[in-house]
């Protein structure tokens, strides 16, 4: 009865919960940004390079159905890779662009200042030091 008490406690935190929320919403963007990579540039990729599909690029290693090397998927999981982590930084670099323009719009805290007498911050409204109560 202990054990389930304690699961319940660790399972109703809060740092839990949003680490639930956030993987279910990474796996929700992990499909977009798949879907962006797969459906838009990889076939921009295609016209680039001449329409060739890295993922058919193999070498026969010997007379076996299983002797192939096939460095295509692998160059093509490089480049799928690559795409998907270019693509993330752009989103992240949007969204960080967009919260430093919403902390330009707050209004900065006034700068404190100090005591004459003891040399300690102070509020800029206090009128008087609240550590050696002296008038300011």
């Amino acid at each position: 009865m202990k054990l389930f008490k304690e699961f319940k406690e660790f399972i109703s935190k809060g740092s839990v919960l949003d680490m639930a929320v956030g993987v279910i919403i990474g796996g929700a963007f992990t499909a977009i940004v798949n879907s962006l990579v797969n459906d838009v540039f990889m076939p921009l990729l295609g016209l680039l390079t001449g329409g060739v599909n890295f993922a058919n690029l193999s070498i026969r290693l010997g007379d076996g159905e299983t002797d192939v090397l096939a460095y295509g998927s692998f160059i093509s999981a490089v480049i799928n890779f690559l795409l998907i982590a270019l693509v993330l930084f752009f989103v992240i670099k949007a969204i960080n662009k967009l919260r430093s323009l919403r902390k330009v719009e707050e209004a900065p805290p006034p700068p404190a200042r100090l005591c004459p007498y003891c040399k300690s911050e102070i509020d800029p409204a206090a009128t008087r030091c609240p550590h050696c109560t002296s008038e300011l």
